[in-house]
């Protein structure tokens, strides 16, 4: 196995792959070396000896990339390191409510999982665009404004942080 780090992401209007290569370039600027992918096209984890997966949480449910990657590759992910990102909330000012919702969502998306634990989990603010969304769901979300609270300065320090958890493990 080699020292390669796997910055996985699920996405569904590209806000997570955004945070994704932000995550990947400061793992890099750390002296890491990183592999970007989507998770519905990663076929094999043998060359990787760390995994970040990131996904949205988006209408009560996490990204269902994310759940299928854990399913294909439970064995590898049990061997290896794994830390988690999620895009959750979307709404300015900071909402505690909506907050701990999301958090209960990603627990409850978790729980599929009961053999899955990552060494570090964290969720951001997410970014929500109606320009982007169907007739159906644009109906769905009624007038809500377009928001984007994806703080970069924590996604990049969080990463900073996960370079060292992750450091220690490679070979």
């Amino acid at each position: 196995m080699s020292s390669l780090v796997l910055v996985g992401y699920a996405t569904r209007y590209g806000s997570t792959q955004e945070v994704a290569e932000t995550v990947a370039a400061t793992l890099r600027e750390c002296a890491l070396e990183v592999d970007v992918q989507p998770l519905r096209k990663v076929g094999t984890l043998a060359k990787y000896s760390g995994i970040v997966l990131g996904a949205p949480l988006f209408m009560f449910h996490w990204h269902k990339d994310a759940h299928g990657f854990l399913s294909r590759h439970r064995r590898e992910l049990m061997e290896r390191p794994v830390v988690v990102f999620v895009l959750g909330p979307v709404h300015d000012p900071h909402d505690k409510k909506e907050w701990e919702a999301s958090r209960a969502q990603l627990d409850k998306a978790l729980a599929k999982h009961p053999w899955f634990k990552p060494i570090a989990l964290e969720m951001f603010g997410g970014k929500y665009d109606p320009a982007q969304l169907g007739l159906l769901l644009s109906k769905m979300a009624g007038k809500e404004p377009a928001s984007d609270i994806r703080d970069w300065t924590a996604i990049r320090a969080w990463a900073r942080d996960l370079a060292a958890k992750l450091e220690p493990t490679l070979p």
